[in-house]
């Protein structure tokens, strides 16, 4: 085992036996680096010794460890003895662990070798490599079109010139009934993509991605949701920063109050987007886009101040990490988003509109109530064309109410 000294020291078990003998304190090392507890470290480390001697009495070489031999490894134990919450977790690090060693082989990527993946892969390459979309949006473009060509052809190798407008109206409309109108949006948007991409192969003759129903998207429908600036201050000063997650906390909010960063954008920023030198942030936006923005002399504190005192030394190069071990970059806009919820709650603040994008909401509408102009408030935010900026034209609604023309009562 690994003592607070660094030091290796026996464990209470005995020595190690099998082939994760030469491992198991480099492993305890790594967990400590990740951020676990002594107590942690220890359980997992025992459960390593249990897994070594498995492996020794069972003659699994080194090499031959992978999840089917985990899942092996936990039947066997569930006959000895009560698992614990968090017994297979510890087992799928270690094997985490050895890959990243090069101990035992990297797992291997299952290819889907039927018609559906040979065709589905090809669209997959061309997302990638001609449209250049991002990770996440190729993900969400598969799993509709594997459910629309499961839908339509079942069990079958796709036929795309089997293909007619019919099925695509019964997909749409049977498939839509109960998504909300940006998932609508987002499926209609793939089926077109697929069938141009089916079209520019020659897959099928007739350009059908013309025949995908439109999903209904008034421009501008409702108010921007946001907070006063009073109630911006109330939400920063919910933040603990005498703890180190209160100064995470309060260096997250105040970025997406005072910059108006998008959750995403909060999620990937590196130690390499803060020029210091020059006080400037580099975003990196939507579209695989970069910006420079001037670095507010509180949001740089802020930034300092957690740096400094609060993130521990890891691995990632990623600004924010998880306070928690084991210690890696927060994972997705939802877990900005469930900080944004949190400092509400203890705000006691209740908007209609929770989400990570309130702040970003709220600094576009307080500008715009300070004489900023539309374009000014399109720059900061970084949109890309000024329509999208039009929806805060909306928040003074004194001023709508004098242009607004008379009800006409006769004819009702």
């Amino acid at each position: 085992m690994i003592n607070r000294n660094g030091k290796a020291k026996q464990h209470r078990r005995g020595a190690c036996v099998g082939p994760l003998a030469c491992h198991v304190n480099g492993f305890a090392a790594f967990l400590l680096r990740e951020g676990y507890a002594a107590k942690t470290v220890k359980e997992k480390y025992g459960l390593t010794i249990d897994l070594s001697r498995w492996m020794e009495s069972c003659k699994v070489p080194l090499a031959s460890l992978d999840e089917e031999k985990l899942r092996q490894f936990q039947i066997n134990r569930q006959r000895r003895c009560k698992l614990r919450h968090g017994d297979m977790w510890t087992a799928r690090q270690i094997l985490r662990y050895l890959r990243d060693l090069g101990c035992i082989p990297m797992l291997r990527k299952k290819t889907d070798r039927t018609a559906l993946g040979h065709l589905t892969g090809d669209f997959e390459g061309y997302l990638t490599s001609e449209r250049g979309l991002s990770r996440s949006t190729i993900v969400g473009y598969l799993r509709v079109v594997r459910r629309f060509l499961i839908d339509r052809f079942g069990g079958k190798a796709p036929r795309a010139a089997a293909l007619c407008p019919r099925d695509i109206h019964r997909f749409v409309i049977g498939h839509l009934k109960n998504d909300s109108r940006s998932e609508a949006q987002k499926t209609v948007l793939a089926l077109r993509c697929f069938l141009r991409f089916l079209h520019q192969r020659g897959a099928i003759v007739i350009d059908l991605a013309a025949t995908v129903p439109a999903v209904a998207n008034w421009r501008l429908p409702h108010l921007p949701r946001s907070l006063p600036p009073k109630q911006v201050k109330q939400l920063l000063a919910s933040c603990d920063r005498n703890t180190p997650r209160g100064q995470r906390d309060y260096a997250i909010l105040l970025l997406m109050a005072r910059l108006g960063l998008r959750a995403g954008e909060v999620v990937n920023m590196t130690l390499d987007d803060l020029d210091w030198a020059c006080g400037e942030i580099v975003v990196h936006g939507k579209g695989q886009r970069e910006a420079r923005l001037p670095l507010p002399t509180d949001v740089g504190a802020a930034l300092v101040n957690y740096l400094r005192r609060t993130r521990p030394a890891c691995s990632t190069r990623r600004v924010f990490i998880r306070m928690r071990a084991p210690r890696q970059a927060l994972k997705g806009s939802e877990a900005i988003g469930r900080i944004v919820f949190s400092a509400l709650k203890r705000a006691g603040l209740n908007p209609e509109f929770k989400g990570s994008h309130l702040l970003r909401h709220s600094l576009a509408t307080n500008l715009l109530r300070r004489g900023a102009t539309l374009t000014e408030i399109g720059q900061l935010l970084r949109h890309s064309h000024l329509t999208t900026t039009q929806i805060y034209a909306k928040v003074d609604v004194a001023a709508l109410r004098a242009i607004a023309l008379p009800w006409p009562r006769g004819a009702l």
